[in-house]
């Protein structure tokens, strides 16, 4: 196929292009894959809603060498850009690419391959897998499991990789970035490359959280571990939010000796089917006001919890070791929640939330969410400002709130985390209707803006999470002391600042 082609016809059907945009050079490039320069609908959108913006074409790669004649085609041309796109749940359009080239990675060949290392199991996967088909895969063929997932499995292994992957095992074996042991990498300059903590280290860390600046991921090895066939899923509900916080510190610090799974969340002190009681218990389970102490503020809190355990095990010794891990916990004891289930199906539980919401039309609306990281030392008055009172209405879908341990994030990656050993994660995942049933999304961003704004004017040790700024001094201050280490890894990896463009961190350097 010819590349130029690709530029010239949309260059020439395009009456805003200007002829030193254009890529002059005749790319003669031969794809097992294919591109369309004509239906780019779907690139030029995202799960966020909000940002939209019209690439030149969309690839289609079946391996990691189409991946890398795109980057080098990239490379020799004056001015295109190249950016991976997974299962489109990026926020903010960090996964578009302004006039540039946007790579499908869900048409990466099926790869997967499981294999002991030194006694150890782990799976080799396409960058473009989703985690919920890894999931299915491993546990049906070879009863193993990642250790460490998010909770919401419709996203690709690298797009996961490429920003931390977080959900409640994190707190015992660190984010999935710091789950897997090798990659291959196509870099900024079209290279591909294989990395690992032994061998191009340099390239594996800073590709791990790396936002996609320093290449994209092709293969991941993940680390496995023996599937549990059940899970005993717990919710526990306070109504103080410092009973809430020490209780949930104490049991992510049981590590091994404590629960599978550590998430909490917070909700509305009222009967609102979206934000309120209802969302609380389990199917055919009731949620009773009539049993919240009337010291009660405008929210709740709720404690996720989660216990593997073999079929072969006795309900008896489930039930000691639940009893074990809840005793001395301060939790409203009219509102404990217990069910049993299938461990697939504990971790796909947001599938129905999706099915849910696409069935009501909120899934294609916006989806204004913000994702921070607050240390243990803020997260109080974080909530006496932005719980109770900012949203103490509620965002229309799940606010979560849990303790994570930064001794379990590998410092050595690219992702900023605050300082504190203990820091929360607080999502708010909104899902409101679009206007003018739902708010306006310029509201919700807005308010965004103003818990962000809170957290700076009080000097908070804090991060953004899948972060999104819009100038050269706003990523600065959120990598910090990381940030000469960011750029250098830029410099190396990616030169021209071709990948990427979306997270708006560094300008393509334009050749003449």
């Amino acid at each position: 196929m010819m590349i130029a082609y690709l530029e010239h016809f949309v260059h020439g059907n395009d009456t805003e292009s200007r002829p030193d945009d254009d890529v002059t050079e005749v790319l003669d490039l031969q794809l097992k894959g294919t591109f369309d320069c004509v239906h780019t609908g779907i690139a030029s959108k995202d799960f966020g809603g909000i940002k939209s913006v019209k690439p030149l074409a969309i690839i289609r790669p079946a391996d990691a060498d189409d991946v890398a004649r795109v980057v080098k085609a990239a490379v020799t041309s004056s001015n295109l850009t190249v950016a991976a796109r997974g299962n489109g749940h990026s926020i903010n359009g960090q996964a578009m690419a302004d006039r540039g080239l946007v790579l499908n990675m869900r048409t990466m060949e099926d790869y997967f391959q499981v294999m002991p290392i030194n006694d150890s199991p782990y799976v080799d996967v396409s960058g473009g897998a989703l985690w919920e088909d890894v999931l299915r895969r491993c546990v049906l063929e070879y009863g193993l499991a990642p250790r460490s997932w998010t909770d919401y499995l419709s996203l690709t292994v690298g797009g996961t990789l490429s920003n931390a992957g977080v959900s409640g095992q994190a707190f015992r074996y660190g984010p999935q970035t710091s789950n897997v042991t090798e990659l291959e990498v196509v870099t900024g300059k079209g290279d591909t490359v294989i990395c690992s903590e032994n061998q191009n280290s340099e390239l594996f860390f800073g590709v791990l959280g790396g936002l996609g600046q320093f290449g994209i991921i092709t293969r991941a090895r993940v680390v496995l571990q023996q599937a549990p066939d059940m899970v005993r899923w717990i919710r526990v509900v306070y109504s103080k939010f410092e009973d809430f916080t020490e209780d949930a510190e104490a049991l992510v610090s049981l590590q091994e000796r404590g629960f599978n799974y550590v998430e909490g969340f917070v909700f509305v002190n009222s009967d609102d089917p979206a934000n309120g009681w209802p969302t609380v218990p389990f199917p055919d389970q009731e949620f009773d006001p009539t049993r919240i102490p009337h010291t009660a503020g405008p929210v709740l809190y709720c404690l996720e919890l989660a216990l593997h355990y073999r079929n072969t095990d006795h309900v008896s010794d489930v039930n000691m070791d639940v009893d074990r891990l809840l005793g001395g916990l301060r939790f409203i004891e009219a509102f404990k929640f217990e069910a049993d289930v299938e461990y697939a199906e504990f971790l796909l539980r947001v599938k129905r939330a999706e099915e849910d919401a696409k069935a009501n039309g909120n899934w294609d609306a916006p989806h204004p969410w913000l994702n921070l990281l607050v240390a243990k030392s803020n997260i109080l008055e974080f909530d006496r400002v932005v719980f109770k009172k900012i949203l103490k209405d509620g965002v229309g879908g799940p606010i979560l709130v849990y303790p994570l341990l930064r001794s379990k994030w590998d410092s050595r990656t690219s992702v900023a985390v605050p300082e504190s050993e203990i820091f929360y994660i607080v999502a708010l995942l909104r899902f409101t209707p679009p206007a003018p049933q739902g708010p306006a999304a310029e509201l919700l961003v807005a308010q965004n803006q103003e818990i962000i704004q809170f957290c700076s004017s009080r000097g908070f040790d804090f991060k953004l999470y899948l972060p999104h700024y819009q100038s050269r001094e706003d990523w600065k201050r959120h990598f910090g002391d990381q940030w000469t280490r960011f750029a250098e890894r830029k410099a190396n990896f990616d030169p021209l600042a071709i990948l990427a463009p979306g997270q708006k961190i560094f300008p393509r350097i334009h050749q003449s």
